[in-house]
């Protein structure tokens, strides 16, 4: 190819290839940088989420603030029996089941007594023919007595008659003791409460046999578990470097766990006189004020062993929070409330302090969630996360 064509050679610039390149609107590079400044504000600026230490508002009573001790322990029956039969035999009737109430000498349950029975029948009839026979004799007696008097009968024949009025007496006496002893021998198959109670547990089904020992193959020894519901009392041990804290008749308050709302009145009934040297510690044992349906034996309990009797004006729960949630400002008291993990800064109006809290009158609710020891920067409608325990 020669210069002059290589001359004519030109690039053509006005084709889709050669397009110019266009340019970024301005407004929009000054709304991404808006966006990033405030991004960058937003960043700096911004209220983290504050790590805080909660506590519930809760119910206490006022005889937390005079209380001197507090024990655990469990409600038992003083007065508790497993009724059994002095006989063997098979039970043939029971009367009762759990729950129910007996009497004093009340047949809850009987055995299968029909020999027992027979035997009764049998001295019976011995004690009528034994009686029948004292009748002849008295009345034998009786005619030769007189007979004597007027000389018709020998003192010898007179003395026969007394011989047999004294037998026959005797035949009596020993056909009524027969008579009892088979008596007996029928009340040994009825098994009676021996005092006013209520039925805690049912051992022995009717079927079973029943023996005093227990010691045949799947024999029962006892019928029923039985225990006195006035005699119920709540035991607790007590260290001895406390015992001195506590005194017969001193007034206490039990709570017991399956009723946590009601608190029980009692007092010092006993201190057991022995320790326990595995425990160091002495059982005392503290009686209800009153009998309540709803205390069960073996229910698990709390004591508090109190300085003073409770009025009655004590008797009441109050709302209760723990002092450190208190804020003080401008002479005013507030706290911080926890509300889906938003702080609500709240008055309060406060009252007198009852044990490790302080009385709320005003401005809480029981249950209601606050924040304990809270940071100078924390504020109302602050983000909060709760401290793990």
């Amino acid at each position: 190819m020669t210069n002059s064509d290589l001359s004519k050679l030109k690039l053509d610039k006005s084709g889709a290839n050669f397009r110019r390149k266009q340019k970024i609107p301005r407004w929009v590079l000054i709304a991404i940088g808006v966006i990033a400044v405030l991004a960058v504000v937003f960043t700096l600026f911004a209220d983290p989420a504050l790590e805080v230490e909660t506590s519930v508002v809760a119910r206490v009573y006022p005889s937390q603030s005079f209380t001197l001790l507090n024990a655990s322990g469990y409600v038992v029956a003083q007065r508790k029996a497993a009724v059994a039969s002095k006989a063997t035999g098979r039970l043939e009737w029971l009367g009762v089941e759990e729950g129910s109430k007996v009497r004093t000498n009340e047949v809850i349950a009987r055995l299968e007594n029909r020999d027992v029975l027979a035997a009764t029948d049998q001295a019976v009839a011995g004690v009528n023919n034994a009686k029948a026979d004292l009748a002849d004799a008295q009345q034998n007696y009786g005619r030769m007595k007189e007979l004597r008097e007027k000389g018709y009968v020998s003192q010898s024949e007179l003395d026969t008659a007394d011989t047999r009025l004294k037998r026959s007496q005797a035949v009596v006496a020993g056909a009524e003791a027969a008579l009892r002893s088979a008596e007996v021998a029928v009340e040994y198959t009825l098994i009676r409460a021996p005092f006013d109670a209520v039925v805690l547990t049912k051992n022995a089904d009717v079927g079973d046999i029943v023996t005093p020992l227990g010691a045949a193959a799947n024999a029962k020894a006892s019928v029923v578990t039985i225990a006195d519901m006035s005699s119920l009392q709540v035991e607790v041990d007590v260290s001895e470097s406390n015992l001195s804290k506590v005194k017969k008749g001193q007034p206490c308050e039990i709570q017991l766990d399956a009723l946590p709302d009601n608190r029980f009145r009692g007092s010092v009934h006993m201190i057991v006189p022995t320790a326990d040297r595995s425990k160091a510690s002495v059982m005392v044992k503290v009686r209800f004020a009153a009998p309540d349906p709803r205390v069960l034996p073996e229910m698990s309990a709390r004591v508090a062993f109190l300085e003073r009797e409770v009025t009655s004006a004590e008797d009441e729960p109050i709302t209760a929070v723990n002092p450190l949630a208190l804020v003080s400002r401008n002479g005013k008291q507030s706290v911080f409330v926890v509300n889906d993990d938003k702080t609500v800064e709240r008055p309060v109006m406060t009252g007198e302090k009852i044990g490790d809290s302080i009385e709320v009158r005003e401005g809480l609710k029981p249950g209601e969630l606050v924040v304990i020891n809270p940071p100078k920067k924390l504020k109302n409608g602050s983000s909060v996360t709760r401290k793990e325990k």
